[in-house]
């Protein structure tokens, strides 16, 4: 456990710290890194969901490197198994004894790359660890360390070959996030950026430590919420259940995930309280996953998103009711 005491304050300089070192690899994605962070400090899961090549595996690179954890990539196949990743009890001849041998899922951060093409058994192998922190191996529960986070990628295209991961398991990320094309001026500061070190390879500094994400975390934990912006989200993902044109609406953990990550992103924007605009800022990252549209509307153009935009419109703003602590420290 930690024992390392953070205040809001110095979580908001060094969050900002975090964010500058990663921004120096992936160019121009402030707020899908926001995301990701804000995720990662609310004790989350995240899945980053977008096309090849925009930077989902450079970013997961970059975070382990900026919060100095120990990091391990694990590239999903179809012949991957639920043992590859937690590991299996190997015959040592010189003791005559069965010992166990760690796979990468017992790290600090690790990249499930492409977590979509494997099959769903070893899809399932991720469950107990994401939810429990512990991997169970022949009988045997083994204790992961802590801090552990997850950041799995996910393309949504060429779905030849590949297993889509379940609702139950997309329930298990806190958020997912896209990154999107960069604009023009940014994708030429990659290509300068490539000219400019003069090698492929980019390393971001440690700004943290596992302790001291940890301290983070705890911190964070402190961050008033009204009882009237938790009502909030508690109605926006009431009001996905009664849509029209979803087959199935969000889960308690959507109303946790709004409540969780808001708290995160109100302290990244120099906050020790959560307002309706933070809840707002986090709810597609929230909910988009959560929820299934009516398969006969795909050709309505009818998506997650465009249903979260609705939620969004149609569900009253809280207004701020004044209670509770309200530093409203700057964010450096």
């Amino acid at each position: 456990m930690s024992t390392t005491t953070l205040s809001l304050t110095e979580v908001t300089e060094r969050a900002g710290a975090i964010l500058a070192e990663v921004e120096r690899a992936v160019v121009g994605k402030r707020h899908s890194l926001e995301l990701v962070l804000s995720g990662v400090l609310a004790g989350g899961h995240v899945l980053m969901e977008d096309f090849p090549g925009l930077g989902k595996t450079l970013a997961a690179r970059s975070f382990a490197q900026a919060l100095g954890l120990e990091f391990a990539r694990a590239q999903f196949t179809p012949d991957l198994l639920p043992s590859d990743l937690t590991g299996s009890f190997l015959y040592d001849q010189r003791t005559s004894e069965f010992t166990f041998r760690k796979g990468p899922l017992f790290t600090g951060l690790l990249l499930a790359d492409e977590i979509n093409r494997t099959p769903p058994k070893t899809q399932s192998a991720l469950l107990e660890a994401m939810q429990e922190g512990q991997a169970t191996v022949e009988g045997e529960t083994f204790h992961l360390p802590k801090p552990f986070h997850v950041l799995a990628t996910a393309n949504p295209v060429e779905y030849e070959g590949t297993y889509p991961l379940p609702e139950a398991q997309l329930d298990r990320f806190l958020l997912r996030v896209s990154f999107g094309y960069p604009t023009a001026p940014d994708e030429w500061e990659v290509l300068q950026r490539r000219m400019g070190r003069r090698q492929e390879e980019q390393q971001v500094a440690q700004v943290t430590d596992a302790e001291g994400l940890l301290a983070m975390q705890a911190a964070v934990e402190t961050v008033t919420v009204d009882e009237g912006v938790g009502q909030y989200c508690v109605k926006l993902v009431a009001a996905t259940r009664s849509h029209q044109n979803l087959l199935m609406g969000s889960s308690p953990r959507g109303s946790l995930a709004l409540l969780l990550t808001s708290r995160a992103y109100a302290v990244l924007r120099g906050r020790d309280y959560v307002t309706p605009e933070d809840v707002k800022a986090v709810a597609h990252a929230a909910l988009d996953h959560r929820v299934a549209v009516r398969p006969e509307l795909w050709m309505n153009d009818v998506s997650a998103a465009s249903v979260v935009d609705s939620v969004l419109t149609s569900v009253p703003t809280p207004a701020a009711t004044g209670d509770g602590a309200r530093s409203g420290f700057e964010r450096p």
